[in-house]
């Protein structure tokens, strides 16, 4: 029999989250673990798994265990396959040349809406995301990046045809959306968890696919190439561990 794999719950979210990212693809990777996760991606499955970062830089090479705190710092333009404007890496993903949008947040509500700006108070922000009711919201504080805005088909009433949230990860479940309705459903468990534990953490009423699936466990060898990729385990350690 084999030897369980020890993990903790970033590194599941992280390892999660990169099997969700498909070969041949091109992601929008944000700073921190959607970046680690997207290169984790490319060193596992994923090899042709084209990375975009916000500050301009495409195919971006990162060393492992540098892994830039910002997707805006100039060392990430280093060996990078091409660098342009802000302006001219958005308007890729606005004419559609974008696969997948990662990001983190503070909050995520049952429509998909993210806020990555603020929680209550304009003073004080939250960047790490846990599977808690405080941050898995009914709705929003603020919306940074829009999803199904109020359900339905609100959001391609207010002009955005085409996108829209489609997977939530965290170390209980992985999340979806009902195609009809726009709203957050429960597509998957994490190993451990139960339904009654996520809708728990949850702070609206989940939907619930008929037919659950429980997600694999990290494998030995996703994990030693996540630590060699973040040997000081800066965004693989959550909080209070």
């Amino acid at each position: 029999m084999a030897a369980e794999v020890s993990y903790n719950t970033a590194e599941l979210v992280c390892i999660s989250s990169a099997r969700l990212l498909e070969d041949g693809k091109v992601v929008f990777a944000g700073a921190g673990l959607p970046l680690l996760a997207a290169i984790l991606a490319q060193k596992t499955h994923a090899k042709g798994l084209t990375i975009l970062f916000e500050g301009g830089v495409i195919g971006p090479f990162v060393e492992p265990g540098k892994l830039p705190p910002s997707t805006n710092e100039q060392r990430c333009a280093a060996h990078a396959n091409m660098v342009l404007s802000t302006t001219d890496v958005l308007l890729l993903q606005q004419r559609g040349y974008v696969d997948y949008g990662f990001l983190g947040g503070a909050q995520v509500d049952q429509y998909g809406n993210i806020n990555s700006s603020f929680i209550g108070d304009w003073s004080k922000v939250i960047v790490a995301m846990h599977h808690e009711k405080r941050r898995l919201v009914k709705k929003v504080d603020f919306i940074t990046s829009p999803g199904y805005l109020n359900g339905g088909d609100s959001r391609k009433q207010a002009g955005l045809i085409a996108g829209g949230a489609l997977k939530v990860v965290t170390h209980l479940a992985i999340l979806g959306f009902d195609d009809r309705k726009g709203v957050m459903c429960l597509e998957g468990l994490q190993p451990g968890a139960t339904v009654e534990k996520v809708q728990e953490n949850t702070g609206f009423p989940l939907m619930v696919k008929a037919e659950l699936y429980e997600a694999s466990p990290p494998t030995e060898q996703e994990l030693s190439i996540l630590h060699v990729l973040d040997p000081e385990r800066r965004y693989t350690t959550p909080r209070g561990e």
